[in-house]
């Protein structure tokens, strides 16, 4: 159904679209209710006029929700409108979701979402062959690389930054194939393209009857600055579209120039249309290998506050995708396929954190009422999924009347359930991870003396750790009666339950037990005026503690906070309003040490507004620091940006590396990058980027390596030799300008925001072993495994039958969730880069029998359509010329097996990184 370029004229390929955010100064429902409706209704009216014109729409938590409001009837010319191509989807997800400060997992989900939704209810001809992200603030190399996996053709974008885009514009390269992977996998490149001008744009701002002349000679203009004589022209912005009649009446006339020697050819199109012209062209493109980030707008404006702006919301929709991912989990392996209201709460979460990802949500960049009811919609979801989960639990066990409660609030040591002073508790433990976990849980309780049992009545040592004095006091964020934390360890191959049994006293105790299982820690106290050195050690670490220095590790690691003055910056831009960070104000650091079996602990008070907890645990190759920051002081009329730095010995030569999107990493200079601030010689911001897992710096060669990882999207960077830092939280005093309107300065109870968070520090020498730790630290730092609390059992039983320990080190079930009534997803994903270790080859059939498979199918990425019908654009690199039009297919013979008896053999291979995704049927 595409239109036919001419040839040797301009071929314009009219788009027209519109721009719907899932939320940002209005809230979701507000647009949808306010804009959204209106839009769609007189859209497919004007589409039904005239059959050439042409739209294109990429929101599908909208679309849907618009969709599904219909009548049977409407609903049958929307179908007619998709079948003959005059509507067209693009992207696909539930929303246009951010490319900073997301987790790949999550964006998967979001896609596997939309593009299921869209297949259901249209087929497979809807599918969406074009990646569509067009206002999200620069772009990552893992977001280009899921378009490539999932089938896409190209992909289509605006913001990068100003710089950099005039050097593209000169060198005709803005349209370029993207090379998404360091080891220059072929399959794994998609051609993108930027656009000339920004997406928002209306024709009706020219007048008509001066507007053809000036149409061509921009349009002649433009066409320098491309390689082919194929142009898209998208025409549309926020929550407006074109005016169609006028429209017509521009075509019309443009063309009608050409009996006027005219060469330019205008006709309505679409994005995939445009990509099919390019592609029959057959020219030769540049290539692309490192990001998009930071983006910049124009000088001093580097967008990369938002990597960090609303830092609790950030952990929130963090915690929502841990639990997504257990429930999804839990509703597989107890077969809840077939309850219609356990898949429809399930659908709930994956819903919610779709809008989630928004590229005004997770970025923090909406207005404040707007993040607030982005975190009632979660919150709401979240609830609705855990009655999934508790079906689920009840299912795997014998507990028909637990409650297998979640604590949400565990981050600031809040649990309902463990508050009670008289009764026990069970706690079930579930790990999300292929491999076995081992792990130190810690939960919120009064204080009294304790005994832990695991499932078979063995008494496990715990420890009892009071919480920091400064969170204690935040009375009106946790007014409970929980002032210590109870610690002990467990391993978990999936999911195992502990007895938690509480006495009032010791004499209750000792009656039921000889040995006191649970261990107070030695106290120390002191402050920085005092000279003494205090040192404690585990197996695994050193950590000394001297109060003249924040911390000092074992190889001279010195950890300091310290602010940016934010007079210009906002919730999208970080502006530095001096050449350096100013160090926070601390009069003495005091400092209580506990020292214990497990755990050891520092808890440092530096001043009214920041405290922090350092803690190494037995037998764990890390340090844990859990930091307090808030609420920031204002009184000076001074935005505040706070940040840690760790300051090491170690010779980087000004290079780090930081993760995109939590898996692959990318490598940073101090210099950024040299072809582009010439405006200023030295721009922190610049060299800010998004930090989603990892931080990392070493010495070239086998020197020493630092590792620093998160539990949050946050900004960071080396800004100078040998030291890494993150940025943990904002509070602005005045907009930047760019849409939001209002100050990022949240407030909560009355006062500043406080927000609580963990980094982890790793320190090895650098060669393979430790990167490879470093990643699945990072994966267990991501989905740590998952709490839930019911009151005391006699006995408790559970059944997970499901065969995870067949698969070999290194490979992780990445996604477990149903698909259909008799369909499961299964994503399995190889950790290692090509660095770390080479393909591997295992029988995948022990795992598919112990879920009870029938028949396996291999699919794309995100699972909606069979590989071996994969079959996409491929374009030609420069110097690369060829005669014939090639296609991407996948490399490997896709899966597609019947499996009828258990000893059948089901081999196959992975590569380092690599993800395959299948859709496994079976009877029940």
């Amino acid at each position: 159904t595409c239109p036919v370029s001419k040839e040797n004229f301009i071929n314009v390929h009219v788009v027209p679209h519109v721009h719907t955010d899932v939320g940002w100064i209005d809230t979701v429902s507000g647009y949808y209710y306010n804009s959204v409706i209106e839009i769609l209704d007189t859209v497919m009216q004007q589409l039904l006029r005239n059959r050439e014109r042409r739209f294109v729409f990429a929101e599908m938590v909208y679309f849907f929700k618009w969709f599904n409001d219909l009548t049977l009837e409407r609903q049958k010319i929307v179908r007619e409108l998709v079948e003959e191509g005059r509507l067209e989807f693009v992207g696909g997800a539930w929303s246009v979701n951010d490319e900073a400060t997301v987790h790949y997992q999550s964006v998967i989900d979001q896609f596997t979402l939309g593009l299921k939704c869209i297949s259901l209810a249209f087929g497979n001809c809807a599918r969406p062959t074009v990646g569509w992200q067009i206002d999200t603030f620069g772009h990552s190399r893992v977001m280009a690389g899921i378009f490539a996996q999932m089938g896409y053709d190209g992909q289509f974008f605006s913001r990068i930054d100003f710089e950099e885009k005039e050097i593209l514009l000169k060198s005709r390269s803005l349209e370029l194939i993207w090379q998404t992977r360091d080891d220059f996998d072929e399959n794994l490149e998609i051609f993108s393209g930027i656009f000339y001008d920004n997406y928002a744009k209306l024709v009706s701002l020219f007048a008509l009857e001066t507007f053809d002349n000036k149409f061509v000679e921009s349009i002649t203009n433009m066409s320098r600055s491309y390689r082919g004589t194929d142009l898209l022209l998208p025409l549309g912005g926020d929550f407006y579209t074109v005016d169609y009649h006028y429209l017509d009446v521009m075509i019309n006339n443009i063309n009608a120039l050409q009996r006027n020697h005219s060469k330019v050819n205008v006709f309505y199109s679409t994005p995939a249309c445009y990509l099919q012209a390019l592609h029959r062209a057959q020219l030769t493109w540049p290539t692309k290998t490192q990001d998009f980030f930071p983006y910049a707008s124009k000088p001093y404006s580097y967008w990369t506050g938002y990597f960090t702006s609303r830092p609790t919301f950030k952990y929130f929709i963090h915690l929502g995708n841990h639990f997504l991912q257990v429930a999804k989990q839990l509703a597989v392996l107890s077969r809840l396929h077939g309850v219609p209201i356990a898949m429809q709460n399930l659908s709930e979460l994956k819903q919610a954190m779709g809008i989630m990802l928004h590229h005004d949500a997770v970025t923090g960049t909406s207005r404040q009422n707007v993040a607030n009811d982005y975190i009632h919609i979660l919150a709401s979801a979240f609830s609705k999924a855990e009655d999934t989960a508790k079906k689920a639990l009840q299912k795997l066990t014998n507990l028909k009347d637990g409650e297998f409660v979640s604590c949400l609030l565990l981050n600031i040591s809040i649990c309902d359930i463990t508050q009670s002073v008289t009764e026990d508790w069970l706690v079930t433990v579930y790990n999300a991870l292929t491999r076995v976990v081992k792990h130190y849980v810690r939960i919120p309780v009064p204080y009294g003396l304790y005994r832990i049992e695991d499932g078979n009545g063995n008494v496990l040592q715990s420890q009892l750790v009071p919480l920091p004095r400064e969170l204690i006091d935040l009375n009106e964020l946790r007014p409970n009666i929980t002032q210590y934390e109870l610690v002990f360890r467990v391993e978990v191959e999936k999911m195992s339950h502990y007895h938690v049994r509480r006495y009032p006293n010791r004499n209750n105790f000792l009656l039921v037990n000889a040995t006191i299982t649970t261990k107070r820690p030695n106290i120390f106290q002191t402050t920085s005026r005092e000279s003494k050195i205090l040192h404690f050690e585990s197996k695994m670490r050193e950590l000394k503690s001297e109060p003249e220095e924040y911390i000092v590790e074992n190889s001279d690691v010195e950890q300091t906070f310290q602010y940016y003055g934010g007079k210009h910056s906002g919730a999208y831009i970080f502006v530095m309003d001096s050449t350096t960070a100013e160090n926070v104000e601390v009069n003495q650091v005091k400092l209580n040490i506990y020292e214990g079996p497990l755990v050891k602990e520092v808890h440092q008070h530096f001043n009214d507004w920041i405290s922090q907890v350092i803690r190494i645990y037995e037998d764990v190759n890390r340090v844990e620091f859990e930091w307090l920051l808030g609420p920031i002081p204002i009184a000076d009329d001074i935005g505040k940006e706070v940040i840690t730095k760790f300051r090491s010995g170690i010779s980087n030569g000004g290079i780090f590396y930081t993760d995109s999107n939590g898996r692959e990493m990318i490598k940073r200079t101090q210099m950024g990058n040299k072809k582009l601030q010439t405006y200023k010689e030295e721009n922190i911001p610049s060299i800010y980027y998004p930090v989603n897992g990892r931080l990392v710096l070493e010495e070239e060669g086998k020197g020493a390596r630092m590792a620093v990882l998160n539990d949050r999207a946050q900004g960071g960077s080396s800004t100078e030799e040998g030291a890494l830092e993150l940025m943990l939280h904002r509070r602005l005093l005045s907009d930047d300008n760019l849409g939001v309107g209002e100050a990022l300065n949240e407030i909560e109870n009355g006062r500043g925001l406080v927000a609580r968070g963990k980094l982890y520090m790793i320190l090895n020498s650098g060669y393979k072993e430790p990167a490879i730790e470093e990643r699945l630290t990072q994966q267990e730092i991501h989905l740590p495994p998952w709490l839930f609390f019911s009151r005391p059992f006699a006995n408790i039983s559970s059944a997970v039958n499901a065969n995870f320990s067949s698969l070999p080190e290194g490979i992780e079930v990445l996604s477990l969730e149903p698909f259909m009534s008799y369909e499961t997803l299964l994503r399995l994903e190889y950790l290692v880069d090509c660095l770390e270790s080479a393909p591997i080859t295992f029988d995948l059939q022990p795992l598919l029998v112990s879920l009870k498979a029938e028949e396996i199918l291999e699919t794309t990425l995100d699972g909606n359509m069979l590989l071996k019908d994969m079959k996409r654009f491929k374009f030609q690199k420069g110097g690369e010329p060829t005669d014939k039009l090639e296609y991407y297919t996948t490399k490997h013979k896709p899966v597609e097996e019947k499996l009828e008896y258990k000893e059948q053999s089901l081999e196959i291979t992975m590569n380092p990184m690599q993800i395959r995704t299948f859709r496994v049927k079976h009877s029940n």
